[in-house]
């Protein structure tokens, strides 16, 4: 007789804003908030703002730290970043948080005309990018890159993990222009230290080789790749990653050498594929007169459901399962 099997845990609403993480994986809290304070802690110039999204944007240990330096702006994008601007003009280094979906559809023209066009280091850091909360569209940045990447001036960086951000925050603030930081928040995953990474503000990197397929990712998504890469071996498929965390400007030599072979080429990226990374690698190609088999692993060109965060990832095509299952089908 066997022993009865433990019923699966229901998810409850509470996995709508849980962390990506996968159970069991090592995270780091608030890799953003604590970078932003160490930076602080050397240059007088860094200031913070929210619009009433601290607590939500780790913004919160930067204000607890500094709270001379850190401006609350309420529930004002617009207002939020033209203060950012004001405050760029006169030689300081705002950081200015809120959720994507806010700093994109609801402060674009702030964003371009106060800050682009005249090209301030004011920094912008949109939580919640694409599908990492299962509030459905009000709060899903689906689109954002579509949005940013078509605004002239603007460094658009959408970082893997707590390395990714942890690096990348000083690296903005010594950029001298604007910069958009997709931000993942909360307890992060941390996967790059185990490879030979260092970010590079503008450069892509690649994690590891392979002869069959080759993972082209951004973001969290680079995570799912290097794991579906290593589930992969198993059935005897050997593929490559390479990691794009700056989205604008392309590091599109990187991307062209990796292209110049035969293997089959997946994309992944945690946005829609209209006007993100997946159009962005087959752009590239196209214009190098390269022919290439590219498979797009993206969100649909839809407004996505409300649900619990693994449930819709599996749905949606963003889980390792999922890789691993359009690779075997490309193949």
């Amino acid at each position: 007789m066997t022993a009865p099997t433990a019923p699966k845990k229901k998810l409850t609403t509470s996995a709508m804003i849980a962390s990506f993480a996968d159970p069991g994986q090592r995270t780091t809290p608030a890799p953003f908030g604590h970078a932003l304070n160490r930076l602080a802690e050397e240059r007088p110039d860094i200031v913070g703002l929210s619009a009433d999204l601290a607590k939500y944007t780790d913004m919160h240990v930067f204000r607890d730290a500094h709270p001379d330096r850190f401006f609350q702006m309420g529930m004002a994008e617009q207002a939020m970043l033209g203060a950012a601007a004001g405050l760029a003009e006169v030689g300081l280094v705002p950081f200015a948080s809120t959720y994507s979906v806010f700093a994109t559809r609801r402060a674009y023209d702030f964003l371009c005309l106060d800050i682009a066009e005249p090209g301030l280091n004011v920094n912008v850091v949109g939580a919640l990018p694409g599908l990492t909360t299962g509030y459905g569209p009000s709060h899903q940045a689906t689109e954002d890159l579509a949005i940013l990447r078509a605004c002239p001036n603007l460094t658009i960086v959408d970082p893997c993990d707590s390395v990714d951000i942890e690096q990348a925050v000083p690296q903005l603030a010594d950029h001298g222009g604007p910069t958009y930081l997709r931000l993942l928040r909360g307890k992060v995953p941390t996967v790059l230290d185990e490879y030979d990474y260092r970010f590079e503000l503008g450069k892509a990197a690649l994690l590891r080789g392979g002869r069959d397929v080759l993972f082209v990712s951004t973001g969290l998504m680079t995570m799912r790749t290097v794991q579906a890469a290593a589930r992969l071996e198993a059935d005897h498929v050997d593929a490559a990653v390479l990691h794009v965390p700056t989205i604008k400007p392309l590091d599109t030599a990187a991307i062209l050498r990796e292209l110049r072979t035969d293997r089959l080429v997946i994309t992944a990226e945690n946005h829609t594929v209209v006007g993100g990374l997946s159009e962005a690698v087959a752009a590239t190609a196209a214009y190098a007169g390269i022919a290439t088999r590219i498979r797009p692993a993206a969100l649909p060109d839809e407004f996505l459901a409300a649900g619990a965060l693994p449930t819709l990832h599996d749905r949606y095509g963003l889980s390792t399962d999922a890789l691993c299952a359009r690779v075997k089908a490309a193949l």
